[in-house]
């Protein structure tokens, strides 16, 4: 039996997952979170096979997410399947570790298939997400900031981007508020910003996040 949990914000999501799941020979969803600490946690309990795991999480990252489930189980696999199709993100969460990226309207057979691919040890990527990868390979110019950060500047990044204040991204990553304001200054050192307005332009002009996700009024 390939044991499975779910981490994704959206309880609709969830559900159709596990409808989705459900008459499938093999293959039991044993838990779900809507948030990345809960589904560590989840996780460190139950000892599923596989986390099927969103990207953009409420509290941190899918990225934040996978190193923290690898450092927890190094030989548990991650399917990520997220509507986020910048080739950073899956660029990124697939060099940490994930064995496979999806995009949210996959079919339910492409899922399964996914699912027993990622379980026997193979990498997936939808075939949209791979087209956005090679095409980045080509475009030397495709997010090349944003690639010399770090897996810790890229985490705060998309935090600060959203409007999440300092105090709480320390106490969401488990830091303190003065490692948290140097990771932030370096950021804006690495990209050629001033400010966290700036920073946030940025990334909604290179596509890292949409303008009604970003903490700018």
């Amino acid at each position: 039996m390939i044991t499975i949990i779910l981490i994704d914000d959206h309880a609709i999501v969830r559900s159709a997952i596990r409808q989705m799941l459900q008459d499938v020979k093999g293959v039991q969803v044993i838990g779900e979170a809507g948030t990345g600490n809960d589904g560590v946690q989840l996780a460190r309990e139950l000892h599923p096979q596989i986390v099927l795991l969103d990207f953009k999480l409420p509290d941190i990252s899918g990225l934040e997410v996978t190193s923290r489930l690898l450092r927890l189980d190094p030989g548990l696999k991650i399917l990520v399947l997220s509507a986020a199709t910048n080739e950073l993100f899956p660029f990124r969460i697939l060099e940490a570790g994930a064995q496979g990226y999806l995009t949210k309207d996959c079919t339910k057979e492409e899922l399964v298939r996914a699912i027993r691919a990622v379980h026997a040890g193979q990498h997936v990527i939808s075939p949209e997400i791979a087209s956005r990868l090679a095409l980045a390979k080509i475009d030397d110019k495709s997010n090349t900031y944003f690639h010399e950060l770090t897996d810790r500047e890229m985490e705060v990044l998309m935090m600060v981007i959203r409007g999440v204040i300092v105090s709480d991204i320390a106490e969401r990553l488990f830091l303190s508020p003065k490692t948290v304001h140097s990771y932030r200054s370096r950021i804006f050192e690495k990209l050629k910003v001033e400010n966290d307005v700036a920073l946030t332009l940025l990334a909604i002009r290179e596509g890292l996040i949409a303008l009604e996700e970003a903490g700018v009024n």
